[in-house]
């Protein structure tokens, strides 16, 4: 990779929208789905590659599972060697590509493998295309923001959501928002989520939260079947601090980043959450807008029809 450029675009900001500027992709990084074994899609990859003399890496774990011709290496190698990571799988092997993203370099390309994918790009009959657009700088880099939980020795950034739920066979999660370490409202709820834009469409969006673009620069605070008389979400800016109280009538709570366990709090913990911006970057080809992506996952098409 030999250079960044960037472009504004439309009033977006500039850290949004990016215009990557390839040279030459000397490393590939293959992501895949943890049951499906992809492997007509890794070939067209890995002969995409090695008709450009591109090297092609994978996770270990994920190389001996299916037996592909990837460079076998870890997690940090992975994030450090690649040019373009490649996430072939639905919206959580995506996810897990971002998280890798945010500790190197490389943008991420979503292939859609099976249902309909939220954050990947393309299906599997355009990857070929879609390898072609980027190597020819036909496309843009969108950059998403992360949210980083802060608790005990616990330090996690996750993509979608850091969540706050009540443990099985504990009480409820009581939980006080303090912004600018000011206290703002409490939530009496089965959990407490804190959204990055990207996922407001996710855990947050099924507890009726609003849909937020991702070109929106804040956190969500959405609380899962609240039980008090305040049940709606919260919108921060970046710039705000936002910490998350367990409040003593709680009971014990786990804490999740992306779906991921990381962590239990108790009353008298607290949680502190702050955004991270362009935590990763995401290839757009121009094909479908944000607003499209989310009209077909999210069955909304219907609603925007008049007559």
């Amino acid at each position: 990779m030999r250079d960044w450029r960037e472009q504004q675009c439309s009033g977006r900001r500039r850290a949004d929208i990016e215009v990557l500027r390839m040279g030459f992709i000397g490393t590939v990084g293959l992501v895949l789905h943890p049951e499906r074994t992809c492997a007509p899609t890794v070939e067209t990859v890995v002969g995409w590659s090695r008709a450009r003399g591109t090297k092609v890496l994978g996770l270990a774990a994920e190389v001996a599972r299916i037996g592909c011709e990837a460079i076998p290496v870890g997690d940090e190698e992975m994030a450090a060697g690649a040019d373009l990571l490649i996430s072939l799988g639905g919206d959580g092997t995506m996810l897990r590509t971002m998280r890798l993203a945010t500790r190197g370099h490389a943008p991420v390309l979503g292939v859609n493998v099976g249902r309909l994918g939220f954050l990947a790009e393309v299906d599997i009959p355009d990857l070929r295309g879609a390898l072609d657009a980027v190597d020819a700088h036909r496309f843009t880099v969108e950059a998403r923001s992360g949210v980083h939980a802060r608790f005990g020795d616990v330090r996690e950034t996750a993509l979608n959501d850091v969540v706050l739920l009540r443990s099985p066979g504990h009480r409820s999660a009581v939980v006080a928002v303090r912004v600018q370490g000011e206290p703002f409202v409490s939530y009496t709820a089965d959990a407490v989520v804190c959204a990055t834009p990207t996922g407001s469409t996710a855990y947050s969006f099924s507890a009726g939260g609003p849909i937020v673009s991702p070109n929106a620069e804040g956190l969500l605070v959405t609380p899962v079947a609240p039980h008090a008389a305040f049940n709606r979400s919260v919108f921060l800016s970046s710039g705000e601090r936002l910490d998350l109280e367990v409040l003593p009538p709680s009971g014990d709570l786990a804490v999740e980043a992306d779906g991921l366990l990381v962590g239990h709090v108790s009353p008298g913990d607290s949680v502190e959450v702050t955004m991270v911006p362009a935590a990763a970057r995401v290839v757009r080809l121009g094909h479908t807008t944000f607003y499209q992506r989310a009209q077909r996952k999210l069955r909304l098409t219907g609603s925007a029809e008049h007559g």
